[in-house]
């Protein structure tokens, strides 16, 4: 199977699985209901997967919860991250905990990045 596809099959899965922290700010960010603003969920960005992508903002939201906390587990969202760069996006990482007590907190700062665009 090409790669591709696999990422394509593993995208539409995790859309089809999403956790409770991603499925409350999915309720916010669909159908442009955050200031207009286009996302798409469990989105392909090369070989990674974001978990909020706003191409027109140029911004990626990643909701992390407790297995981003390793020293193997930053490294690898450190690599992630570079990669989203690398492709001309910049990386906005919330906790599920900032989900789940501030959600408009957390909108209040995508808006915030949103409009310090480059």
């Amino acid at each position: 199977m090409r790669q591709s596809r696999i990422m394509t099959e593993r995208a539409r899965h995790l859309r089809r699985e999403p956790t409770n922290a991603e499925r409350k700010l999915w309720r916010v960010l669909r159908a442009h209901r955050l200031a207009g603003l286009s996302f798409r969920r469990q989105a392909p960005c090369g070989p990674f997967i974001a978990d909020f992508l706003c191409a027109e903002a140029r911004l990626i939201v990643e909701v992390d919860g407790a297995t981003h906390s390793s020293d193997e587990e930053i490294a690898y969202d450190k690599q992630r991250d570079a990669l989203f760069a690398a492709n001309g996006y910049r990386v906005l990482r919330v906790t599920n905990e900032d989900v789940y007590r501030n959600l408009d907190g957390v909108c209040e700062t995508m808006l915030a990045w949103v409009e310090r665009r480059d």
